[in-house]
């Protein structure tokens, strides 16, 4: 049955769908498990549907991404704007945790409403609150997967269905444990719409060619395996991509920012860093996006200037420039918004990041370097959809793509 959705319809496959937003993953990650033959399933899945890929919301963190693919539509409208932000009503600096924040509904939501049985699965318990908005439905994460009662649907937990305990969020088996989860939910047909997020903490730990990354999808696609075998129609997306950002001696390229501003135009300038969370091992608070909050006193152009002088910036943009070119909500950014190059962060000052916490080598995301992502499809396209996918698809396209682009299914282009 098809349901609209922020002025979208959707009309989904009957069979079992699942939508897997693989955290992270850029789709080098993809090509280097390809070529050496670990991934036979997802070879598979790609032959006989589509491979290409799609441009992501920014700036390029989770939260952000996640909530657009959820509900089909950019941050602008959505009102994710990072991981953390400066909340204008209290003036306090906040993590963006809860379905409160989110300004429209989701697909999951609207899914359920029009009788399908939804589930959701995500690693890290800070999406589970803002992707379960408003839905009458399963959603679980594995950080709270021995918490989450089941006792109406026949399990005690999360972990009760899945089978085993739980991993740590800092593991490749959190990611691998959400998509067992997705597997058991259909196994015991308590879902038929679902969508799974798992987490990033391979990609931040290895590059794409590097044996952990290598393991670690050849055991994704074990898993995508055991969604065929159900029966599953499958779609997979990221959130961002993944880059190291690191001088050639091994060491975090970073720009200090709020020490630079503090140090030309004095005291009162806020850098806020929107990829800051609690998984601070995955990133140490840095990435490379950063908006900056000015004192009513400081004149946005000449900072803007300044910064755009700084090596290893490559944007910086007015408010309503961001809300125009970057699709940003105007009330939850600063007076000035900067992105920095592939292989540098943004930091504030070096007291403020703990890069002792860091487990290896820096790798992070948020800038444009990380906007494009895969998106893997096990149905081909319909001739409308495969004109749109060579413009401009998004990841927060994927929903629609997957409903009503697919071959032999309802098109509106």
């Amino acid at each position: 049955m098809s349901f609209v959705v922020n002025n979208r319809t959707y009309d989904p496959p009957d069979r079992p769908l699942v939508i897997i937003c693989l955290d992270g993953s850029a789709d080098e990650y993809f090509d280097a498990a390809l070529d050496r033959g670990l991934m036979p399933h997802l070879q598979d899945i790609a032959s006989g549907g589509y491979r290409g890929l799609a441009r992501g919301a920014l700036p390029s963190f989770t939260n952000v991404n996640n909530a657009a693919i959820v509900t089909g539509v950019p941050p602008a409208v959505t009102g994710i704007s990072g991981n953390y932000f400066l909340d204008p009503e209290t003036g306090q600096e906040v993590m963006m945790n809860d379905a409160s924040y989110l300004r429209c509904p989701t697909i999951l939501s609207a899914a359920a409403r029009s009788g399908r049985h939804v589930g959701m699965v995500t690693a890290k318990d800070k999406l589970r609150g803002i992707l379960s908005s408003d839905l009458d439905g399963i959603a679980i994460s594995v950080e709270k997967a021995a918490e989450i009662d089941l006792t109406i649907h026949g399990f005690t937990t999360a972990e009760d269905l899945v089978g085993e305990p739980h991993p740590d969020i800092y593991s490749a088996d959190a990611s691998l444990y959400v998509l067992k989860t997705g597997v058991a939910l259909l196994a015991h047909d308590l879902a038929d719409f679902l969508y799974l997020s798992t987490t990033d903490y391979i990609q931040h730990s290895f590059a794409h060619d590097e044996p952990g990354a290598l393991a670690f999808y050849e055991q994704i696609d074990l898993q995508l395996g055991k969604l065929r075998a159900i029966g599953a129609d499958i779609a997979i997306t990221a959130d961002h991509g993944m880059n190291a950002k690191q001088r050639s001696d091994g060491s975090p390229n970073v720009i200090y920012l709020e020490s630079e501003l503090v140090a030309k135009f004095g005291d009162g300038i806020n850098v806020l860093l929107p990829i800051t969370d609690p998984y601070v091992v995955h990133h140490g608070a840095l990435g490379s996006f950063a908006t900056i909050h000015l004192p009513p006193e400081q004149d946005a152009d000449t900072v803007g200037s300044f910064i755009a002088r700084l090596e290893g910036i490559t944007e910086v943009h007015h408010r309503d420039r961001a809300i125009q070119l970057l699709e940003l909500p105007g009330d939850r950014i600063g007076e000035l918004v900067a992105l920095s190059a592939r292989d540098v962060v943004i930091g504030k000052t070096p007291e403020h990041h703990d890069l002792s916490v860091l487990e290896g080598t820096l790798r992070s995301h948020g800038g444009r370097y990380e906007e494009m992502v895969p998106m893997i499809l096990s149905s081909p396209l319909s001739e409308a959809y495969t004109q749109k996918a060579r413009a401009d698809l998004r990841n927060f396209d994927i929903f629609d793509v997957v409903c009503n682009g697919r071959e032999g299914g309802r098109d509106d282009g």
